[in-house]
């Protein structure tokens, strides 16, 4: 499995965490950054990882701002990209097997990173319903 990362200054450390926990259970993960706490915008990160979620070269994305909305946002501007805001498990398997969300987002300034970590592990583990969702996710791009 493959994949993206990103965020802004409020999401750097958890980030950081992710990345060595996706990579020590065997995920390759694309780090688009930030490398380090300092100001920057959300956009600048958000954008890449949705383009490798929507060219599919990647299997899932990961956002993390301090509230989530300004990556959620962002991201679902792609095409295919399906970005679900998630601050509780049962949002993050709820978006997995009811709207095959492509692209989890964090909000660090009001999740834990023990949290942030359980719901990542949801995410990628969880799979897409299909059924009665089917229609509905197809519906969704413009």
């Amino acid at each position: 499995m493959k994949l993206a990362i990103g965020g802004d200054h409020a999401g750097f450390e958890y980030k950081e965490k992710l990345k060595a926990f996706l990579i020590d259970n065997d995920i390759e993960v694309m780090d688009v950054g930030p490398f380090d706490a300092s100001s920057v915008d959300y956009p600048d990160f958000a954008h890449p990882v949705a383009n490798m979620v929507e060219d599919q070269s990647v299997d899932f994305g990961i956002l993390i701002c301090g509230s989530g909305n300004g990556v959620a946002i962002t991201a679902n501007k792609h095409k295919g990209v399906r970005a679900a805001l998630c601050w509780e498990e049962s949002l993050a398997a709820l978006a997995r097997q009811h709207n095959n969300a492509n692209i989890l987002c964090l909000p660090s300034r009001f999740v834990s990173y023990e949290l942030a970590e359980s719901m990542a592990k949801i995410f990628i583990e969880t799979p897409f319903e299909g059924g009665r969702h089917e229609n509905r996710v197809i519906k969704i791009d413009c």
